[in-house]
Order: C-alpha cells, then sequence, then structure tokens
C-alpha cells in the first residue's frame, strides 16, 4: 500500500510538473527571427502568466485575438484566441488567430509611421524635424499663411501642430476629421487647408492628419509610397515576411495613421527596438538615439500620459512601485507595451470597437498578469 501511495504521488508530481511546463503555451518556431525561452529563464514567473485566462473571465464579453509576451528580447509567451474583428472597420467573419494571421494594429500605425521618419532622418531623405512643413509640400504655398509656416516637423511628431482638427465625436459623425481625411481626394491638401486653432507647439490635439503629412513627405523622398518604404526599410530588416497598409478609397494613398496590419509577434519587434537602441538581431535598424528621442516626454499628451514622437507614456503602480512604459494605442484594443526598466515588451490585439474595454481589458492583461509576473 504505501508502495502504491509513493507510485501515485509521483505520477500526479509528473502530472503537475508537465502541466506546468505546457502552461504558458511554449511559442512556436516560425523561423521568423524570434529566440525564444522559457518564462524562467528569462526571470518570469510561470503561475503568473497562466493566470491569463482567470483575469480574463471578469469580463464575459471580452474579446481578445492575442497576447504575445517578451522579455530580455526572447519570445517568452503567446496565446491566441477565435471571435469576431474588423479589417480596416469591414466586418468579418469570425477568426481563428493564430502566429501566422495578420491584425489591424489601427493607431499603433502612427508609432510605426514616426519610426519610418527615423530611418528617413538618418539617411537624409527627410526635412530637417525643425524646418517649416510647408518647406517640403512647395505645391501649396497657397495655403501657407505666416502663421501656418510656423508649424514644423517636430510638431507634427508630437501632435501640436495647432491644426483645427476634432477625432472626438464618433466615427459615424461625418463631421469627425479622420473621416473627412479618408474621404478626401487630396489628403495632403486637406490637412494643410485646415485653419489653426492653436499656436503650432503649444498644445497637444490628436490628429492623424499630422501622421499623414510625415508619411507623404517620406513617401515624397523616396518616391514610391511609405508601405514600400517600410517593407524596405523596416519590415525587411526585422524579418517580417508578412504585412499589409491600407489605402484610403477616395485618394488611394496610404492610411498611415490607421491602416498598418501586422502579425502580434511581427508588432512586438517594434517595441524591441525600443528597447535595443534601434537593433535586431545585431542589426542596426533605426538610427542609432532615434528610439530614445521618439519615447521622451515631449509634450502633455491626452488625459494623464505624456506624448513623445507618436509613441504614449504612461505609468503603473505594482506592489507599491511605479513602473513606467511607452506604448502604443490603436483603436479596438490594439496595445504595445515597452517597459525599459524591466526590458519587457506586451502586445495584445483585440476587437473592442464598440466599447470602453478596448482600453480596460490590455490594461488589466499588463498590471495584473505581466508586470506582477516579473520576479527581479
Amino acid at each position: 500500500m504505501k508502495s502504491f501511495l509513493m507510485l501515485l504521488l509521483a505520477v500526479l508530481a509528473f502530472g503537475a510538473e508537465a502541466h506546468a511546463q505546457d502552461c504558458p503555451t511554449p511559442p512556436i518556431d516560425i523561423k521568423d527571427g524570434w529566440t525564444r525561452a522559457t518564462p524562467a529563464e528569462v526571470g518570469l514567473d510561470p503561475a503568473r502568466l497562466c493566470s491569463l485566462d482567470k483575469v480574463l473571465e471578469q469580463w464575459p464579453t471580452r474579446n481578445i485575438h492575442a497576447v504575445v509576451v517578451v522579455r530580455r528580447g526572447k519570445l517568452v509567451m503567446e496565446r491566441y484566441f477565435t471571435g469576431p474583428d474588423e479589417v480596416y472597420g469591414t466586418p468579418v467573419a469570425e477568426t481563428k488567430f493564430a502566429p501566422d494571421v495578420l491584425h489591424d494594429l489601427r493607431s499603433i500605425s502612427k508609432s510605426t509611421t514616426a519610426l519610418l521618419v527615423g530611418i528617413a532622418l538618418g539617411e537624409g531623405k527627410f526635412p530637417p524635424l525643425d524646418s517649416s512643413v510647408f518647406d517640403a509640400f512647395p505645391e501649396f504655398a497657397e495655403l501657407a499663411t505666416p502663421e501656418k509656416r510656423k508649424i514644423t516637423f517636430r510638431h507634427l511628431l508630437t501632435m501640436s501642430s495647432g491644426f483645427a482638427w476634432d477625432e472626438s465625436i464618433p466615427y459615424q459623425n461625418p463631421e469627425n476629421s479622420e473621416r473627412k481625411l479618408i474621404a478626401s481626394t487630396d489628403p495632403v491638401r486637406y490637412v494643410l487647408e485646415q485653419p489653426l486653432s492653436t499656436t503650432p507647439g503649444e498644445v497637444y490635439n490628436y490628429n492623424g492628419g499630422n501622421t499623414h503629412l510625415l508619411a507623404a513627405a517620406v513617401a515624397k523622398q523616396y518616391g514610391r509610397n511609405i508601405f514600400f518604404y517600410a517593407r524596405d526599410k523596416l519590415f525587411g530588416p526585422l524579418d517580417i515576411t508578412d504585412s499589409q497598409w491600407i489605402a484610403m478609397r477616395a485618394s488611394g494613398e496610404i492610411a498611415a495613421a490607421s491602416g498598418l496590419r501586422l502579425r502580434p509577434r511581427d508588432t512586438a519587434k517594434l517595441g524591441q527596438l525600443l528597447l535595443s537602441d534601434g537593433k535586431w538581431n545585431g542589426k542596426q535598424v533605426l538610427p542609432k538615439g532615434w528610439a530614445a528621442e521618439s519615447v521622451k516626454a515631449h509634450i502633455n499628451g491626452g488625459g494623464i500620459y505624456f506624448y513623445g514622437y507618436q509613441w504614449w507614456l504612461g505609468r503603473s503602480l505594482i506592489a507599491g512601485r511605479e513602473i513606467d512604459w511607452i506604448a502604443g494605442f490603436g483603436f479596438g484594443g490594439q496595445r504595445l507595451f515597452v517597459v525599459p526598466s524591466l526590458d519587457l515588451v506586451l502586445m495584445v490585439n483585440s476587437a473592442h470597437y464598440r466599447d470602453s474595454l478596448q482600453g480596460i481589458i490590455p490594461q488589466a492583461i499588463l498590471n495584473q498578469v505581466v508586470l506582477p509576473a516579473v520576479k527581479d
């Protein structure tokens, strides 16, 4: 009897150990440049990461699609779910998400555009940041008032151009400025012809038109649209082999502010660039120093956040300790969190395009699952 009990305990212990090894589910190798590791190898508590499902149970209407965790430059966790989605606003059937399935990034497209501006600057193919935007678009000189000529590319990067612009009203409202931008047959003209509501450089105001002007300036120097530039200069060096950047129907121009689609584990690479001074697997993808400059607090952003160059700067309180983070925010619950002090990246995709859970659930995954899993 004693030997039987010992055997039973051994079997149970082995089963528990096997379960611990399987949770969180180890990332698979899809030959995309990521080095993989177990949570324990990079100082993360696997049991805490495995609490993800329990945390998500708080919201019966949750529609989370992907959760990817990276620490110390290594991919340690990826979870994918099934649910309905949208592709640039068009509903699609229920989708089974996986490592090789693209997902909308929405306004993380803005953060990506800012990375491309840095690359173009490093190549000498972008105007000086403190030069007038109108110098780069002489064909619209008739729109340049003396006050508008004070708008610089740095102002565009920090959402402080001063243009009258309102994306706070529902997108369904035809007066929404982004909706008008997308419907315009000449988006650059549409942005530049807007009147000023504040002095350039003084006040943050969320404006996808600013991002479009940045992308247009890159495209003008490169000779092709920003998607080609991204594939050549950013996605290729990052071993990103599948991507989509949707064009606006009326103009055919790339929707730089909201149209990018990537695989979740590829989006996490953008965050990793911010932790490695722009390097990926030994390659210098961004100019040295651009990552650090991009994520400085350049201006007071929306709500409680500071704002960098199209990146949000926030903080979390974990066990009485303030932890600063950088983030790309995208409509519907797309969140790319980068935590420099912990050498950690978290990417979340979801489809909460019509409710407040788009901000609540990704933040909970960060604060209740991933940050508390850090053991060192």
